[in-house]
């Protein structure tokens, strides 16, 4: 958003051009992040011993675990809090790649939250099970997979290329490709 802003100012005071730089923007977005970290951190912290959302720990597990029992789980809420805001503040939002990113990191971040729920407010020790997790994040997987390919404004963006192989490139746009027109979809 701070990037679109910057745009608009740079045509009255060209010093705000400075903010095109990449490598500015991400400094500044790590610097957000970790701001904003450590100011909601120790608030975050309390709020959670005070609502008692504390880790339940298995029976089953080791014995080391058990000194585990009560400390402030859901603490990823904070972390991705923070990476979602600077990265809606500091990133070119006109970028494909930044929304999908920003996709991915809810969905997971949504998925890390079922699990902490399960443990946390239905006493489920194990959470959500791995089947699952990895259920859904295949179906993350399979929709940012297909959001990419559908979005590919050139073939070397549909193309395959396998690392330590120097000239093997597979153009997966023909092999994968679906007509809209006819509505039919051949691999």
């Amino acid at each position: 958003m701070l990037v679109w802003l910057a745009d608009y100012l740079q045509g009255f005071i060209s010093g705000f051009g400075v903010f095109r730089y990449l490598t500015l923007r991400g400094i500044l977005g790590i610097m957000t992040a970790l701001g904003i970290s450590m100011i909601m951190g120790p608030w975050v912290i309390k709020k959670l011993n005070h609502l008692q959302i504390g880790q339940a720990i298995r029976d089953d597990g080791p014995e080391s675990h058990l000194s585990k029992s009560g400390t402030p789980t859901m603490g990823g809420t904070l972390i991705l809090f923070a990476i979602v805001t600077s990265t809606l503040l500091w990133s070119d939002l006109s970028n494909r790649y930044v929304l999908i990113v920003v996709f991915v990191t809810i969905a997971y971040g949504l998925i890390g939250w079922v699990d902490d729920y399960r443990k946390v407010v239905e006493k489920n020790s194990k959470g959500l099970p791995a089947r699952w997790k990895y259920f859904w994040q295949s179906i993350v997987g399979l929709v940012v997979a297909v959001a990419l390919f559908v979005t590919a404004q050139s073939p070397a963006e549909t193309t395959l290329y396998i690392p330590f192989f120097k000239n093997f490139a597979w153009e997966m746009g023909a092999a994968f490709h679906c007509s809209y027109l006819f509505y039919d979809c051949w691999i």
